[in-house]
């Protein structure tokens, strides 16, 4: 926003030669700063420096030079910096929940095909517990949106909800049950085995799916989870060395538990969960993901 020279200048009034300015501007020579001096000389049309043996000292009209040149450089760095800031506040900043059931990776990297650098949203990634409770308080109180499995009865009720994929419904496996060395299940692996599943009334999908045990695979023992899913729910598996059903995003939740694809048609929606009244900033990133879904669609 102004004469780049007049740095050169201001350095060499400061340091009182060519020589002591190129070195603190790491110019290699003097002559650099001598031919920058010459050149702003030409341009302004005055005489800047009276040359001596022992250096260089501001002329009258380079003394006036110099204190408004201070004055110029000041208020164009402030400009700037005020530029800069009000494009920081223009930005629209998103928080995303992360957690370890709960990753936020999904959202992060499908946002990165759809902003190519201009667009005024910033993404800030927040911590979050997987415990429902919590969920439901970080969603109103401190962050935006998360990306989670969203059949649950109550969020659909509280929250809306931005489809990303339908995740087919897995089995977890302990990896010292007889059914680890397994590639895939079937229903009759299943067969005299405890699975567990969140309890009833919680998952519609999950609700199917115990209700077809029950009438056409009775010999399969459904243990209810202790609540929603949460890392010592899948603990607890581990411990009862029982199946339970889980989804690939968890495939890393806990390294004694292993995902087989078992052979049934359950899958769980997986997306965005975010606030039914949304600020028009979140209302404006899940438009901009809804239009980028359905353009690949």
């Amino acid at each position: 926003m102004y004469n780049r020279e007049l740095i050169t200048f201001i350095t060499v009034a400061d340091k009182g030669s060519f020589l002591k300015a190129a070195e603190e501007l790491y110019y290699t020579t003097p002559a650099t700063v001598m031919n920058r001096i010459n050149k702003l000389e030409q341009t302004v049309g005055v005489k800047l420096f009276e040359r001596t043996n022992q250096g260089v000292i501001l002329t009258a009209a380079g003394r006036s030079l110099y204190d408004d040149a201070k004055k110029i450089i000041e208020l164009s760095d402030s400009a700037i910096e005020r530029a800069k800031q009000i494009e920081k506040s223009e930005q629209k900043i998103i928080r995303i929940g992360t957690s370890i059931l709960r990753p936020c990776r999904t959202l992060v990297d499908l946002w990165s095909k759809i902003d190519d650098g201009t667009l005024p949203y910033r993404i800030c990634i927040v911590p979050i517990e997987d415990e429902p409770n919590s969920l439901d308080t970080a969603l109103l109180k401190h962050i935006d949106c998360f990306v989670s499995p969203c059949d649950a009865s109550d969020w659909l009720e509280k929250f809306d909800t931005l489809l990303l994929e339908k995740m087919p419904c897995r089995i977890a496996v302990p990896r010292k049950h007889r059914l680890a060395k397994k590639t895939s299940l079937c229903w009759s692996d299943l067969d005299g085995e405890n699975l567990m599943l969140i309890k009833q009334g919680l998952s519609p999908i999950l609700d199917e799916l115990r209700a077809e045990i029950q009438n056409n695979h009775p010999n399969i023992k459904i243990v209810d989870a202790p609540s929603r899913y949460d890392t010592p729910v899948f603990n607890e598996c581990v411990q009862m060395n029982c199946l339970m059903e889980t989804l690939d995003i968890w495939k890393d939740v806990h390294p004694s538990l292993i995902i087989l694809p078992m052979e049934w048609d359950y899958s769980m929606p997986y997306g965005v969960v975010y606030a039914k009244n949304p600020t028009p900033a979140v209302r404006s990133f899940i438009d901009k993901i809804k239009t980028h879904l359905n353009s690949n669609h």
